[in-house]
């Protein structure tokens, strides 16, 4: 039995049929609108929304292909279901090609009614959910909801919402925790391509075999635990868009693959030798100097130029200080949804010293600062004391003074290395040279830290 009233638009000339078909379907509990004038359908279908058109193929007034024609123009979503004496396969075919969920052919039992009904209401149910969901990502993902206005953000912002209505492949660069997959899936949700899957992989995480399997797929059999033949994550993306986070991580090997991949559009899995047509957009993202590593040989020149077509720089969050109170706002409302403390806000205090701080770990540490302040906090309002070390001691460090004949610039970059050099001397020193508990406190990624010792030149093993 239907669980829900669904309304059925049954068509046809004869009147025994008609009458049958509502009978039988009146009785599984649909509400059947019964149409013996086909030419009437039109205003029906605008008036009532069947979630399912039953319709018989020949009709003296208006034909079954004629409704499912006129029915998808009105409706795109709307379930036709067709059925006829005169069943060929080249009417069938027709019918599939034009939009119809199934075809039946006369004569047909109860049952067959009934089930055919069934999966087509399931049909429009699932069609429905989907829209929903992909209304609610479009909302979710729109430009208005990226939060921030500061002059540097809205630069990108600009930038962003034009590269959404093209095809070319996009390079997001940025350090870690700037928020590089939300604008990823912000170009994906409103392009063209939005009604396709948007995937993201982590070039980072897995190995390079397995990477590759992901990536291309693999037959049956062409390594040992290959026992069925597994399509890769670029078929599963055609006709969507592909998110290559860390592209900076990827093998030499892989990284030549990838290369016939978007010169030749074709892909082919991993122990086999059919060429598999593929229209898949790409959006790469790294927090690593490409151009330095084209010059030590690690990234390939001619692959860095067919994904960075249009390059998208993001600004670290101690370059939009404006963006901070917005920010560090929207995430005590997030955070409040789902605790029991009353939360009213952040002190002006506890703000001043937010805005203050560097934020190594960008939006990603000012949400997880948020969040273990909600989960810590006492009272109703976000004071200092629930702040994490590092942000309070902002307050007692000595301002920094550059050197006459110093460019902004260059007194910035000074100023950031020696913060850097220092923070992360202390942190590694409280946590014996543990890469792991070390950016747990910081609340960044293992790989900030390794890439913030290179940069600096520091043993991973300081002196305890």
């Amino acid at each position: 039995m239907a669980s829900l009233k669904e309304k059925i638009l049954i068509i046809d000339d004869e009147v025994e049929m008609l009458e049958n078909c509502g009978r039988i379907l009146k009785r599984s509990g649909y509400e059947c609108i019964l149409l013996q004038e086909s030419e009437d359908f039109p205003q029906i279908l605008k008036d009532e929304h069947p979630g399912l058109i039953l319709t018989d193929l020949r009709m003296p007034k208006k034909n079954g292909m004629d409704i499912l024609r006129e029915a998808k123009e009105i409706e795109p979503d709307v379930v036709v279901v067709l059925f006829t004496a005169f069943a060929t396969i080249k009417s069938a075919v027709e019918a599939v090609k034009l939009g119809a969920f199934d075809y039946i052919p006369k004569p047909f039992t109860a049952e067959q009614l009934r089930i055919v009904v069934q999966r087509g209401i399931r049909q429009k149910r699932l069609s429905d959910e989907n829209r929903y969901l992909r209304t609610q990502l479009k909302e979710a993902y729109s430009f208005d909801r990226i939060i921030g206005n500061s002059a540097p953000l809205r630069k990108v912002l600009e930038l962003v919402k034009k590269v959404a209505r093209t095809d070319a492949n996009i390079l997001i660069e940025g350090d870690s925790g700037t928020g590089k997959e939300l604008i990823a899936r912000s170009i994906h949700t409103n392009s063209h391509r939005s009604h396709r899957p948007f995937v993201p992989v982590d070039c980072a995480s897995l190995p390079e075999n397995l990477l590759e399997s992901e990536l291309f797929g693999h037959e049956k059999g062409a390594f040992t635990d290959a026992h069925v033949t597994r399509p890769g994550i670029f078929e599963y993306a055609n006709g969507g868009t592909l998110f290559l986070d860390e592209i900076g991580e990827l093998s030499t090997t892989l990284q030549s693959k990838l290369l016939r991949v978007l010169q030749e559009r074709q892909v082919r899995r991993v122990g086999g030798r059919r060429l598999l047509d593929v229209d898949v957009r790409i959006i790469s993202a790294t927090n690593r100097n490409l151009p330095e590593a084209i010059d030590k040989g690690k990234f390939r020149e001619e692959l860095f130029y067919r994904l960075n077509v249009i390059l998208i720089t993001l600004p670290p969050l101690r370059e939009r200080k404006d963006d901070i109170p917005l920010l560090a706002n929207h995430y005590v409302k997030h955070f409040s949804k789902s605790t029991k403390n009353e939360v009213k806000g952040i002190s002006k205090k506890a703000m001043e010293l937010m805005e203050k701080y560097h934020w190594p770990g960008n939006v990603r540490e000012l949400q997880n600062v948020v969040e273990r302040a909600i989960s810590l906090m006492d009272s109703e309002i976000i004071m200092p004391g629930d702040l994490p070390e590092q942000i309070r001691l902002i307050s007692k460090s000595h301002p920094f003074v550059s050197e006459a004949g110093t460019s902004y610039k260059e007194a910035k970059r000074d100023w950031m290395d020696s913060f850097e050099k220092k923070y992360l001397s202390a942190l590694l020193k409280r946590h014996n040279g543990n890469i792991s508990k070390a950016a747990l406190e910081a609340q960044v990624n293992r790989k900030t830290i390794h890439r913030l010792l290179e940069r600096h030149n520091l043993s991973e093993n300081l002196p305890e």
